[in-house]
């Protein structure tokens, strides 16, 4: 897995984004959604292979309903301390923004909970188009598919709930799952109707999301 892409899109001597080196934790696989407000808002939903995070944008942030299937935009592999990242990326630069922490967790394959097996199978099922996974988070727990859409961009995937026993019958919103008081959203409602660009972006607290 490379960071080249990573590097190349970031001056590392200014962002606070964690530095580009291959990691692999010491325990189960992880993964993370960070809640990132640049130019959009926008979810990022990233998953540990090989020592870095695959990592794909979720527009409108992931569902617990199996009838939503939300488009995921693949991007740029991430570096592993990627993971636990929040904060400001400063203005003019890329993602230049506000980061925080959304869902954070570990993750295995459907089949069994073994890291060498889990990572085979979901390495396997990323050359394939067709990624299965359980996610054991706080927010996000159970079944979830991501699904590459043919004859489309070639980054683009679906991301879809299975119907488990965490699965949910009604509308679901990501939105309304974060906390009123998280850094985004007071910077919403400080700046209600401005841009990121326009308004400078404050100092992150202690992690609230």
């Amino acid at each position: 897995m490379s960071l080249q892409a990573y590097k190349k899109k970031r001056d590392l001597t200014v962002t606070p984004e964690p530095g580009a080196r291959v990691k692999k934790s010491e325990g189960a696989l992880v993964f993370v959604i960070q809640r990132h407000k640049a130019s959009r808002l926008h979810y990022d939903l990233r998953l540990e292979m090989d020592g870095v995070l695959k990592s794909w944008a979720v527009p409108k942030g992931p569902s617990l309903n199996p009838k939503d299937k939300r488009l995921a935009m693949m991007v740029e592999d991430h570096p592993y301390d990627y993971k636990d990242f929040e904060g400001v990326i400063p203005e003019g630069n890329y993602g230049g923004g506000i980061v925080e922490i959304w869902d954070k967790g570990t993750y295995t394959n459907l089949e069994k909970d073994d890291k060498v097996l889990s990572e085979k199978s979901v390495k396997a099922g990323l050359k394939a188009g067709s990624l299965k996974f359980r996610l054991k988070g706080k927010k996000l727990k159970g079944e979830f598919a991501l699904v590459k859409l043919k004859g489309k961009e070639e980054n683009s995937w679906l991301l879809i709930k299975h119907n488990d026993e965490y699965a949910v019958d009604t509308e679901y919103n990501s939105e309304e799952d974060t906390l009123k008081t998280s850094p985004i959203n007071k910077w919403l409602k400080e700046h209600a109707g401005d841009k990121v660009k326009k308004k400078p972006a404050p100092k992150l607290p202690s992690r609230q999301a």
